[in-house]
């Protein structure tokens, strides 16, 4: 079956009943005038002769050869190296082709620094490889790019789960969104063979969804294809876009062949694009309309309550949402498990609700429900990015470094451009001593348009001996992940870090007032106490609140550092840990990173691994 498909798309069937047609007639043509002519009687039989050797040759050309718009060339499986360049100003054939145009909504803000490419690989990349670029959105009034961007995420999302295929990560993808770039740059970037870019024009109840599949090396457009249809049949339109791409790239289908590669997420066209409404907000991790995020999935679950991906989304919005709105602290944990245990019920094979339940109730420093909620989480879906990433920042926050560090490995083997993982990353690799991967990667972050990167970046410039610009990038990391501080106070927190002394005492009566009327002490400032060495005084604080913080996952890697290892011996550090349950934890899954366990059950740090 395979080899018809391929004899159909190198159009051999055509070409070769095309000579037939063509040959016959030569020679009917030669057999009629050839009497008129007085021509020897051999000119028919020669005719006739060459149409017989011109035929298998023609088929052979067929299968090599293809006659397109830029003119003759080979085709993309047999010949990578010699094909011509593509160039950005290439005549298009179609919608698809103006995925990549600018839009006033994806321009970077104004002294943005461009993102850096991924070095290349030495190697080609695998020939069953893909990216998903986002989708261009035609519609006549330009106001549905929310939709066309979830048009591009769900076959993307179809395409991840297919084992023969190598996906590029949606942040990666999308991150040349707006952009016109040369398709082999793409290429090489993500390390990729192929693309699909389209373009989706909504119009009422109408859509049309305009995909083709490219050759990065040569842009040889392997196909090109329309696809009509109502808003309710677009799960169907999708599911045909990606069995194109499986059988383009010969991607072998394990398990139940006929089993559906785009599942039907809801029978209700409007709650679907309310989803992605709230998925795209989710996605930009769009803090301040979280609250616009959760009405949307409200209202998709009012049209269709058995929706189970909207209940996961909302779960994780939910989780999410204390860290950007921390007077919901306390009420999100309730919602996180409500819709988590719904989205389970309709469709237990979904990592996501896990992946909430983990961060929600590592959030509330039930870290040994947070651990197994992760472990379900990562075996549903062992490259679920959200799953991967809550699951690696865990791991670290709770000493587990080197476990941590693996799975953000493979956050950003999946999706190199993720940028959380790539600020976890970095921080940790500058941790490690490397000071010149870790401002690798945490530039790339930066570049990506991660605001809070410079929670990262001030360790590497204050490395490099610039402690200005460490301070001011501590500032505005501070202030990005400091919602409610006082004006002005990350800024001086800022400068405290960095040695300046009236400022550290201004620091320390701001903190004092803010300790005296908070439940909850700011991560902002818990993670400036560390960094300005006040370990004692921020385990004091803490124990005075609680143990509660707005943001732990700010501070808590910070607790690892090498830095602090005086903190990791004080008795108030291990009250901190054993009140916290993180001891319960470590009791359960064994030391952390560096650490063992005496014989009283005491846990000793900093010892060799």
């Amino acid at each position: 079956m395979r080899l018809i498909e391929e004899l159909q798309r190198r159009k051999v069937f055509k070409v070769g009943g095309a000579w037939l047609v063509g040959g016959w007639l030569l020679i009917q043509i030669a057999a009629t005038i050839a009497p008129e002519f007085k021509l020897p009687d051999w000119v028919p039989m020669l005719v006739t002769v060459l149409v017989a050797i011109g035929f298998p040759i023609a088929l052979v050309l067929a299968w090599f050869f293809d006659i397109t718009p830029q003119g003759i060339r080979r085709d993309p499986a047999d010949a990578h190296a010699t094909s011509p360049n593509r160039s950005n100003d290439d005549t298009r054939t179609d919608d698809a082709a103006s995925a990549r145009a600018p839009t006033s909504a994806t321009q970077p803000p104004v002294g943005a620094t461009p993102v850096t490419a991924i070095p290349a690989t030495a190697t080609a990349p695998p020939r069953k490889s893909i990216a998903v670029l986002p989708f261009a959105d035609l519609s006549p009034t330009r106001d549905q790019e929310y939709f066309s961007d979830g048009i591009a995420e769900e076959i993307l999302n179809a395409l991840v789960k297919l084992k023969d295929l190598k996906v590029a990560g949606r942040t990666s993808a999308f991150s040349f969104k707006g952009k016109n770039e040369d398709l082999r740059d793409i290429g090489r970037t993500l390390s990729v063979a192929h693309v699909l870019e389209g373009s989706v024009r909504k119009h009422g109840d109408k859509v049309r969804i305009t995909a083709q599949l490219i050759h990065v090396e040569d842009g040889y457009h392997l196909w090109s294809e329309s696809y009509d249809g109502e808003l309710a049949d677009v799960f169907d339109l999708q599911e045909r876009i990606a069995r194109a791409i499986v059988r383009e790239l010969d991607v072998i289908l394990h398990g139940d062949t006929q089993q559906r590669l785009v599942p039907v997420a809801t029978c209700d066209p409007e709650a679907y694009a309310l989803y992605l409404q709230a998925a795209g907000i989710f996605n930009r991790r769009e803090g301040p309309r979280f609250p616009e995020a959760i009405g949307f999935l409200e209202k998709a679950l009012a049209l269709d309550p058995q929706f189970a991906r909207a209940h996961a989304r909302l779960a994780s919005i939910h989780a999410l949402e204390p860290i950007y709105v921390p007077e919901r602290a306390d009420s999100a944990s309730a919602s996180v498990q409500g819709d988590a245990a719904r989205a389970i019920a309709l469709d237990p094979r979904l990592a996501e609700p896990h992946a909430a339940i983990a961060l929600n109730a590592v959030q509330e420093h039930r870290f040994l429900e947070g651990r197994e909620a992760s472990e379900r989480a990562l075996a549903l879906d062992p490259d679920d990015i959200t799953a991967v990433f809550w699951s690696g920042s865990t791991f670290i926050n709770t000493g587990y470094i080197a476990r941590g560090c693996a799975l953000l490995d493979h956050a950003l083997a999946l999706d190199p451009l993720y940028p959380n993982a790539l600020l976890w990353r970095g921080t940790q690799h500058f941790y490690a001593g490397d000071v010149d991967r870790a401002e690798t990667l945490l530039l790339r972050a930066a570049q990506t348009g991660l605001l809070h990167a410079d929670l990262g970046l001030h360790l590497v410039s204050a490395a490099r001996g610039r402690r200005d610009e460490a301070t001011a990038q501590l500032a505005t990391g501070l202030h990005v992940l400091g919602p409610g501080l006082p004006d002005g106070l990350a800024l001086t927190l800022a400068r405290a870090v960095y040695g300046d002394a009236v400022a550290r005492e201004l620091a320390f009566e701001a903190i004092e007032r803010i300790a005296a009327t908070r439940v909850r002490l700011p991560g902002s400032v818990v993670y400036a106490l560390l960094q300005m060495g006040e370990a004692a005084r921020m385990l004091s604080l803490m124990r005075r609140s609680k143990y509660w913080s707005t943001n732990d996952a700010q501070s808590f890697h910070c607790l690892w550092q090498p830095g602090l290892r005086a903190m990791r011996a004080m008795p108030e550090f291990h009250a901190f840990a054993r009140e916290l349950g993180m001891t319960a934890v470590w009791d359960r899954y064994g030391a952390p990173d560096h650490a063992r366990r005496d014989a009283s059950g005491n846990y000793v740090f900093d010892v060799q691994a």
